[in-house]
């Protein structure tokens, strides 16, 4: 029950759609229906050679692979991630995560993972941005696909510039991201789902598989919120 004090502070300080910023009316959460009803949703979650899939074929073996949005350089998607990773708006990372993971749900075919582990952030970037933009979306699926999040046993060990100025060229030539996994035990014989925020080249998910690969009988799929054409 919403008391009068909420509708008071609602009435000076409305909350607004994080992509069109337009006031949300009753019922509408962080996104307004008019902005959900335009978003490029993949449905990559019911096919089976997708694009994530094929994009990383003769590079790393993978189970599955899935994005929730297809994402346009000035487009919707890129709008709304921005919020989430450069303005702290993490309940967008819920939201997306709630809904990429009830379509996983429903693929049936990510039945058997076990565990979730997120791309870390380089230790300096995150103690400046405050907070790894996965989080929230990680935790969503965590609850969706009732497992957990297995964290630091992948670490990032080199800094690489932000990548958001760069053309899909660029991004290729110059990915120097390196990352080290610290303890492979814990991931012996299990099913990971490995979640990102954005694929463009593949080249992030490639090198944290790669390390993750050097444990016996580990197997991995693939979740992001986006993909890009």
């Amino acid at each position: 029950m919403i008391s009068p004090l909420n509708d008071v502070f609602n009435l000076f300080y409305p909350e607004l759609c994080s992509i069109c910023e337009n006031q949300l009316v009753k019922g509408e959460k962080i996104i307004c229906i008019h902005c959900i009803s335009d978003l490029p949703v993949t449905n990559f979650c019911k096919l089976k050679n997708n694009s994530v899939e094929s994009s990383f074929y003769g590079r790393i073996l993978i189970e599955e692979a899935t994005s929730l949005f297809y994402f346009h350089k000035k487009g919707k998607v890129q709008k709304l991630i921005h919020q989430l990773k450069y303005k702290g708006n993490q309940q967008i990372g819920a939201i997306l995560g709630d809904w990429l993971g009830e379509n996983m749900v429903l693929s049936n075919r990510f039945n058997d993972l076990d565990c979730i582990i997120a791309v870390p952030l380089h230790p300096r970037k995150l103690q400046k941005r405050g907070f790894n933009q996965v989080t929230t979306f990680g935790q969503s699926l965590a609850n969706k696909l009732e497992i957990p999040i297995v964290e630091n046993v992948l670490v990032k060990i080199s800094s690489s510039q932000t990548q958001t100025k760069k053309n899909r060229f660029d991004r290729s030539m110059h990915m120097n991201e390196k990352f080290e996994l610290v303890d492979n035990e814990i991931l012996k014989n299990k099913h990971v789902l490995l979640i990102d925020d954005i694929i463009t080249t593949g080249a992030t998910l490639e090198a944290c598989s790669i390390q993750l690969q050097q444990t016996d009988n580990i197997k991995i799929s693939i979740a992001t919120m986006a993909y890009t054409l």
